[in-house]
């Protein structure tokens, strides 16, 4: 019929063209071991002569499995694309990746606001497995998730305030320390942890712990430079830092739970004509594009990305019996913000 879509081409046509039948096609295409290599050279060639491809989707479904992996991002509620945690696209992307190399797909979700919180991929069929990553100050959706585990599905986390989850993170006590370490072999010698406790953000909670012990170790007790709510983490980094100026605190530098917090303390200490990294050292978490091309240039520590989207995908789709808990190793980057002259 003219003026119509061209017919798209089946099993049946290349069957017809190959010379065989049509089980034959679905054998040869699907890799069975039972059809002869010149059977399956010549399936192969008609396949691609029609323009026929395998519908990898029903094939898949027929197997039991979607080819998708489905992952979700948590947002604060009310922010833009822009206002999300850089950190967070790095680990999207890792996992988006890592699931590629694993022959899946991904389906990606940001989600903040309760009443559009969804997890339910696998029931419905639409994913083999979910991944959850984003910010713990979104209390809503993370008990969301948390009262969606269960034995039958496949889920793991990142950045998850729950203990009891199945979760990947950083080694952040392991950064606390070398955060220290380098700092006092920088030559300061009063350095503060920058960052709130006791809150839903546990991996703050341990960069602390790694970051008090060390201190310890070297024969100081730990300063702490307590952040508050503020509407980014720059801004609760800023305020931190001008209340350690204001109460003429005994501190030279400082190691910031995240680089966000870190390069509001850097603004901090310019207004207060306190130069960095001469009078007072900063280093942060995360190692964000934007540290990179601070004034001075930020010294952060870095989780890998990569190797965490490879573990969060291994989490959903390695059935290794048991829940999962992984650290991801940290390295640190030496920038300008903390080597003096």
């Amino acid at each position: 019929m003219s003026g119509g879509s061209p017919r798209r081409p089946t099993s049946f046509d290349v069957a017809e063209r190959a010379g065989v039948s049509q089980p034959t096609v679905s054998r040869a295409l699907s890799g069975s071991p039972a059809i002869a290599e010149a059977t399956r050279r010549k399936v192969v060639e008609a396949a691609e002569a029609l323009g026929y491809f395998v519908d990898e989707r029903a094939a898949r479904l027929r197997r039991g499995s979607t080819g998708t992996l489905a992952v979700v991002v948590i947002c604060r509620e009310g922010d833009s694309a822009a206002s999300i945690n850089p950190f967070a696209y790095a680990l999207l992307g890792s996992v988006c990746v890592a699931a590629s190399e694993r022959g899946f797909e991904t389906l990606v979700s940001f989600q903040a606001r309760e009443a559009d919180f969804f997890g339910h991929y696998q029931e419905q069929g639409r994913a083999d497995g979910l991944v959850v990553i984003g910010t713990t100050t979104n209390t809503p959706a993370w008990e969301y998730f948390r009262s969606l585990e269960s034995e039958s599905r496949k889920v793991a986390y990142w950045g998850s305030p729950y203990e009891e989850l199945e979760w990947v993170r950083s080694d952040n006590r392991a950064a606390g320390k070398l955060a220290v370490e380098h700092l006092l072999a920088a030559g300061y010698r009063r350095p503060c942890f920058l960052g709130a406790l006791n809150t839903p953000q546990v991996q703050f909670t341990e960069r602390y712990e790694g970051y008090a012990e060390a201190m310890r170790a070297a024969g100081m007790e730990p300063c702490l430079a307590p952040t508050v709510n503020a509407a980014t983490r720059e801004e609760e980094g800023r305020r931190a830092a001008l209340r350690l100026i204001e109460r003429a605190e005994d501190f030279d530098a400082v190691f910031a739970a995240c680089d966000a917090m870190a390069l509001g303390a850097i603004e901090a200490f310019a207004g207060a004509d306190l130069a960095v990294p001469q009078q007072v050292g900063v280093m942060g978490f995360d190692d964000l594009v934007a540290g990179r091309f601070s004034r001075p240039p930020l010294t952060t520590i870095a989780p890998d990305p990569a190797e965490a989207g490879v573990a969060l995908v291994g989490a959903v789709l390695d059935d290794a019996g048991g829940k999962l808990r992984r650290r991801v190793p940290v390295a640190l980057i030496r920038r300008g913000s903390t080597l003096r002259a």
